[in-house]
């Protein structure tokens, strides 16, 4: 009996060991169509897949809980008749590998974000995304190529013999046309087509007050309102709410109607701003994208250029001319939110005589000991708290109740996806390209190894002498102070989404210690409010972002009283 059972276990073994065993297949090839492209093409090629039918994939990859798949790598000379394979070794998010898909069914979708070649007056030639009119999203950048979405079906073991092909291209986008209200500028800047080694404008909105034509004795002020790239002025309303319109949720606020509020505030606000004891003022909103971001950051930097004194000595008089502004630093004022609150107090600091004070709501890091949650001098890693023996993720994003919604790690692995060399047109990656300097490769060095998250404190010096803000007023304040003196206005929640308030409360600390002279500005934090808390505790989020060109407007008129010279006109802007 022993005999035969071992027999059997040896025919058996044999039986296995003859099987052929299938190895799991990750394959999906990509190639373009010659009607979409005759010529070799560079930039980032982006493969999605999406179980979600509500939207194409492009439209849903996000640093949030939500987000669908994505997977990116970078394309050279790629030729019409050439085909690449994604395949499980090429990284992804937020499953960093093909292979980590689950089984299911899927939506399929490719994107190249193209890149363009350009020649540096630093002597370095770099590939990158220009903009083309939509403020750098690769989503709907015009020139991308892309391909319609089909359904695939995702094994246990894999997938193979999966096709897309690129025979989509993005159109161009139409340019907003003048009003009797608004009108449309573009500049050629010198100074930046100097160092991008090509033409490069400088765009603006422009807000014109009532009665402009009728008063042309009249000079004006100027409000700069910094901010995202605004494909138009944004809030102003010549009618009422569209009544056909239908009711959106706004999932950011939970409000019905959203978008019929939002008109109404802009018809509110063409209303305020015809009143006739309202003061008469230009507002400008800029456009200045970059090939790593859908605006500058309004500041002159290695690897963007001198973007700070394009927009200051050259944009900006050639709209005052043009408008009829002052064309003094004592009638311009900044102003903005996020992105826009660094830029307003970044260009004031880095500007003190040509503008008369800054409204700073829920800026960026304005204190990169607290650059979000990272002391970029003290820590080791940006991804990870420090522990000998539990690795606990540092988060990125909360609600007003504390809940998190994603960490470092994902948002920049999501970044790092989209494009390398800070090339993704994302949050992370444009500080990166503002702040560092730039490396032997043309491309901005960066401050932490996009991976891990290990942290270069070298690039970390640099920052903090050219960019923390913090440290430039405390440093320079016997030079600055006396130019600054009742400029700075901050604003935040004290739970804002990034924890920006963090930064704002080490601000506030320097700002209160000031001596000769003290500051004279102010710093306010709205109870429980969120990313972008503007100053107005009667009034919720949702409604005081909607007010930026209207609510600081008495403000700037009290700084104006009291700071303008001798023999200013401060008489033919003020009519009925």
């Amino acid at each position: 009996m022993i005999k035969q059972i071992v027999a059997i276990a040896l025919v058996l073994g044999l039986f296995v060991s003859c099987e052929k065993v299938v190895e799991p297949v990750h394959k999906i090839q990509v190639s373009f169509s010659e009607d979409v492209g005759s010529t070799t093409l560079d930039g980032r090629l982006l493969l999605m897949l999406s179980s979600d039918d509500s939207d194409e994939p492009r439209f849903q990859i996000n640093d949030g809980l939500n987000t669908q798949l994505i997977f990116g790598m970078n394309v050279e000379n790629w030729a019409k008749d050439s085909v690449l394979t994604f395949d499980e070794t090429v990284f992804g998010y937020p499953y960093e590998s093909l292979k980590d898909v689950p089984p299911g069914e899927y939506n399929v979708q490719a994107l190249l974000n193209v890149y363009e070649t350009f020649n540096l007056s630093t002597g370095h030639t770099v590939k990158l995304p220009m903009d083309n009119g939509e403020g750098q999203k690769w989503q709907k950048s015009p020139g991308n190529l892309y391909s319609k979405p089909f359904k695939i079906r995702v094994a246990s073991n894999g997938f193979e013999n999966v096709s897309v092909e690129l025979d989509q291209v993005i159109p161009p986008i139409e340019e907003p046309e003048d009003t009797k209200w608004i009108k449309h500028v573009k500049v050629k800047s010198e100074k930046l087509s100097e160092f991008w080694g090509r033409d490069v404008f400088l765009g603006a909105h422009v807000l014109l007050p009532k009665g402009f034509e009728e008063h042309p004795e009249a000079k004006y002020p100027l409000m700069v309102f910094h901010g995202h790239f605004p494909s138009d002025f944004g809030g102003f309303r010549t009618t009422p709410p569209d009544p056909k319109m239908k009711p959106e949720y706004s999932e950011r606020f939970s409000i019905e109607g959203y978008n019929i509020i939002e008109q109404q505030e802009a018809y509110d606000f063409y209303k305020r701003w015809n009143e006739p004891d309202f003061p008469r003022f230009i507002i400008i909103e800029i456009q200045h994208p970059t090939p790593y971001y859908d605006d500058s950051y309004a500041v002159n930097s290695a690897s963007q250029g001198p973007y700070g004194d394009a927009i200051t000595y050259e944009l900006i008089p050639e709209i005052e001319k043009k408008f009829r502004g002052m064309g003094e630093g004592w009638s311009r004022f900044l102003y903005g939110g996020s992105t826009g609150g660094w830029e307003a107090l970044a260009v004031q600091v880095k500007y003190p005589n040509e503008y008369n004070g800054c409204f700073a709501a829920c800026p960026d890091p304005i204190d990169f000991r607290a650059y979000t949650l990272t002391n970029i001098y003290e820590d080791d890693n940006a991804y990870y708290y420090p522990s000998a023996h539990k690795k606990l993720e540092v988060p990125s994003h909360r609600n007003y109740l504390g809940q998190i919604q994603s960490t470092l790690r994902q948002g920049n692995h999501l970044e790092l996806v989209l494009g390398d060399k800070s090339r993704s047109g994302q949050q992370w990656d444009i500080w990166e390209a503002t702040y560092s300097p730039q490396g032997k490769d043309g491309y901005p060095v960066r401050i932490w190894d996009k991976k891990t998250g290990e942290i270069d404190h070298e690039v970390a010096e640099y920052w903090k002498e050219n960019f923390d803000l913090r440290h430039i007023l405390e440093r320079d304040w016997d030079k600055l102070g006396d130019n600054l003196k009742g400029k700075i206005h901050i604003y935040c929640g004290d739970m804002d989404n990034y924890y920006l308030n963090n930064a704002v409360y080490l601000m506030e600390d320097f700002l209160e210690s000031t001596t000769d002279p003290y500051y004279e500005g102010e710093v306010k934090y709205g109870d429980r409010d969120e990313h972008c808390w503007n100053g107005d505790p009667n009034q919720p989020n949702a409604i005081t972002r909607l007010r930026y060109n209207s609510m600081y407007v008495p403000k700037i008129m009290e700084r104006i009283e009291a700071s303008a010279p001798q023999g200013a006109d401060l008489t033919s802007w003020r009519y009925k």
